[in-house]
């Protein structure tokens, strides 16, 4: 298919965002991928406000008790922590969601999303939750090291990774492990020995119960450490810095950008590319994006609607083209637990799996049936995994879920009012499909258009097009 600047700047909107706002349609043809990754990256220079969802009772019951353990708690104080938590991090979920269909910092609040998923982290403390979130969300745009030793000093990442346990003369290995693993140069890049030495320099980091990060050098194992042939009597910091220095963090990072932000295939002399000038730049953020965004390869063909929508920017994507009150938001929450995607509640430590990972039989037909039941308000049964975590007090098949919503057609209708009605199907499929448009069977869609007014025409139209396979891709 011919690349048009609007399929150029569609992709780039779907990759540094969550898919252009109805109200950007007739702009998209109007400026070039340049100038508008200039536009997103100005945007997003301001500092994001903080989402504070933490009620009262966890924040009081958290904040100034210094020194108090959770087993001083009473057990009736645990249990309405626990439950006042967990309502929390769902208020923290849907202000989150609120934030990528409107903010116009959407290439801040992609850049988090990528990172949260990076950083996987389940933490049932919402203000632990709540400030993980604000430390991802202020060094999205940043720089790599800052972010990488800001959120190994969180309290929601020192707890899920055992880190209160360890402590010298036995040490726990599972923080320095993820950290090597994970968050830096990625399996096989290091021996047993160096995460055995590393989990010594990070004895003694731990948290007191309002979160803050406190070094107990009474728990530090301070005697000498070998970690990747350096020796010395190694702290946290010292072993981040040694891991920043490594080249191969640098690479593990700029591959996993590249699956992210290009295509799940990875060409590795674009990586390689990448990689360097990363490395080079010591770790600031906007350097690859610019690399990555600004380039002539990210918009080949070939990368063009090449990726399956994760869940999220799936429903974000959709709230975006059709501008949505949601009278019972709590919905969103269940529409993510049966598409398998819940934010703040990742699978495991290594986070989603992505790609076609997010495709199955049943889950497919399920995403496709997303934009008529948010359209029509029907009903919709599902039945998802038990996890204890994010039941959200409901557990197994949910019958007559209504998704309650009230759709602004009017920007729409607005941005269509120039297209001639001959034009009009072939149009919005060109908007809101990253694939070609060019091959729509348009008898067939249009058996399931209302066509008695020109109204009707457009918001069916949207509809039919977004329950699509072709729109589950971007």
């Amino acid at each position: 298919m011919a690349v048009s600047v609007q399929l150029k700047n569609q992709h780039l909107l779907w990759r540094a965002g969550f898919g252009p706002a109805v109200e950007q349609w007739n702009d998209l043809n109007k400026t070039s991928p340049v100038k508008l990754y200039e536009a997103l990256e100005k945007a997003s220079r301001k500092e994001p406000m903080p989402l504070k969802v933490a009620n009262n009772f966890v924040d009081g019951l958290m904040n100034g008790v210094d020194g108090i353990r959770r087993t001083e708690m009473t057990q009736e104080q645990r249990q309405q922590m626990q439950k006042q938590s967990r309502e929390d991090i769902r208020n923290l979920n849907l202000e989150w969601l609120d934030e990528m269909v409107n903010s116009e910092q959407q290439l801040r609040e992609k850049l988090a999303f990528f990172w949260h998923g990076h950083f996987a982290c389940r933490n049932l403390n919402s203000l632990y939750q709540q400030e993980l979130l604000r430390v991802i969300r202020a060094n999205a745009l940043g720089n790599f090291g800052t972010l990488l030793k800001e959120v190994s000093r969180s309290a929601a990442m020192l707890a899920f990774l055992n880190n209160q346990q360890n402590r010298k003369q036995k040490p726990n290995e599972n923080f320095a492990r993820e950290v090597m693993e994970l968050f830096t140069m990625g399996r096989g890049n290091y021996t047993e020995k160096d995460i055995k030495e590393a989990a010594r320099a990070f004895t003694g980091w731990q948290f007191k119960l309002d979160g803050e990060f406190i070094f107990r050098a009474n728990q530090h194992d301070d005697g000498p450490k070998t970690v990747l042939g350096r020796t010395g009597n190694f702290d946290g910091d010292n072993i981040l810095d040694l891991l920043l220095e490594q080249k191969q963090t640098a690479t593990c990072i700029s591959t996993k950008m590249y699956k992210f932000f290009v295509n799940e295939e990875v060409d590795q002399e674009k990586v390689k590319w990448l990689a360097d000038r990363f490395y080079k730049s010591g770790y600031e953020i906007k350097t690859i994006l610019k690399d990555i965004f600004a380039s002539d390869w990210f918009y080949e063909e070939k990368n063009i609607g090449s990726r399956v929508k994760s869940p999220v920017d799936l429903l974000v994507g959709i709230r975006r083209a059709m501008p949505m009150q949601i009278e019972n938001e709590d919905a969103q929450l269940f529409l993510q637990k049966v598409l398998g995607q819940i934010l703040f509640y990742p699978p495991n430590v290594a986070g989603w799996p992505g790609g076609f990972n997010w495709i199955d039989s049943s889950s497919l037909m399920f995403r496709m049936r997303i934009p008529q039941l948010m359209a029509t308000k029907e009903a919709f049964q599902f039945k998802a995994k038990s996890d204890d975590d994010q039941e959200m007090g409901k557990a197994g098949r949910m019958p007559g879920r209504v998704v309650q919503t009230t759709i602004k057609w009017e920007p729409a209708i607005k941005q269509l009012e120039k297209t001639s009605r001959e034009q009009l199907l072939s149009h919005i499929a060109s908007l809101v499909w990253q694939t070609d448009s060019n091959k729509m069977n348009k008898a067939i869609v249009e058996k399931f258009v209302d066509a008695s007014t020109r109204e009707r025409y457009i918001q069916t139209a949207i509809i039919q097009l977004m329950c699509t396979p072709e729109y589950q891709m971007c």
